[in-house]
Parts: C-alpha cells; structure tokens; sequence
C-alpha cells in the first residue's frame, strides 16, 4: 500500500465520527521506484492532507522525509526541481509513490479498530456489527 493510498482511507465502523486519519503501523516497508510525474503531483497536491502524509511517512521509518508544514507550490514545482536531488517536490513524490508498506495495520482514531495490512493491500472489510444500519438497507457504507 503505497501512503498516497493510505491519504485517502478512513474506517467505517458505526459509530464513529470521522475515522480520520487512520494511524499507521508498519511492520514491513519496501521502497519500488517509479519515474516522477509533476503534473502528476500539482493535481494531486490540493487533494492530500498533509499533516496525515507526514505522520505517514513517519511512521514507515521516515520522520525527517518530509517538512511538517506543506512546502509552497512554487518551491515544489520550480524549474529544476524535479532534477534536482533532496527537493521538496522529489521527496514527496518519494512519500506518495515509492514508499510501500507491505505488512502492518490501520487504526481507526476515534474506535481503535485495527484494518490488517497484507501484501500491500489493507483489509478494510466490516465485521457485520460494525456495519451502520444504512448499509444493511443497501445503502452505502
């Protein structure tokens, strides 16, 4: 589960208020490369929350990958930047995108409820009293 993915997911259980951001614990990380797209990272920039990348990343072993506060637009996307080794636009790509996190677990901060991490993929699944009565009606969950 690369941390782009984990940005994005909260838990569902019923009951709980926000389910954001989920907290990570990371028993085994690979790093895979992949060529970086700015416009790639321009689009998906105003989408992420920050603060849950940082702490993301922290956890997965990398505390000082990231700044705690979002690197201005025109730092990140300056020309050059994407060559240049160390830049801010190449350190977040390297959160988003080649951070893996192969086995561990997400918690929910509001139930504590912990979603596995198994070869990469996060088991978000509902155990049937966990389900909000609006699903059981077909509703979403």
């Amino acid at each position: 589960m690369r941390l782009l993915t984990h940005n994005f997911l909260a838990s569902n259980v019923r009951g709980v208020s926000t389910g954001y951001p989920l907290a990570l614990e990371v028993a085994k990380s690979s790093i895979k490369e992949v060529e970086l797209n700015a416009d790639f990272l321009r689009g998906i920039l105003p989408k992420l929350d920050w603060r849950a990348l940082v702490a993301a990343a922290s956890a997965a072993g990398f505390p000082d990958l990231l700044a705690a506060e979002q690197p201005p637009e025109a730092e990140l996307f300056a020309d050059g930047a994407a060559e240049a080794e160390g830049s801010a636009i190449r350190r977040l790509h390297h959160a988003l995108l080649e951070i893996h996190v192969e086995e561990g677990a997400l918690v929910c901060p509001d139930s504590g409820r912990s979603f596995p991490i198994l070869k990469g993929v996060p088991n978000m699944l509902l155990h049937e009293d966990e389900v909000g009565s609006n699903a059981l009606d077909g509703g979403r969950i």
